[in-house]
């Protein structure tokens, strides 16, 4: 995937726990574990949106309105 440059400021104590991982050999860069703790981040931050719209859901209608529709799909199987 293509890269793009861009320019961040970051607190001075996190940048310098960036570092020793970097000099632990935990990332190969600074850019590297940038990238990916901000890709973890954003992947929790997907699952907490699911999280969230599932919550609005009323599990009892959910469970109604399928077998509902399971009810009316059986009738139209054919016999075997």
């Amino acid at each position: 995937m293509p890269k793009t440059k861009v320019a961040l400021t970051l607190d001075a104590s996190l940048l310098e726990r960036v570092d020793e991982l970097v000099a632990r050999r935990k990332f190969r860069n600074r850019s590297q574990a940038i990238e990916a703790a901000l890709a973890d981040k954003l992947q929790r931050v997907a699952r907490t949106r699911l999280a969230r719209e599932s919550a609005k859901l009323n599990a009892n209608e959910e469970k109604r309105v399928a077998e509902e529709g399971l009810v009316d799909a059986l009738d139209g199987w054919p016999e075997y």
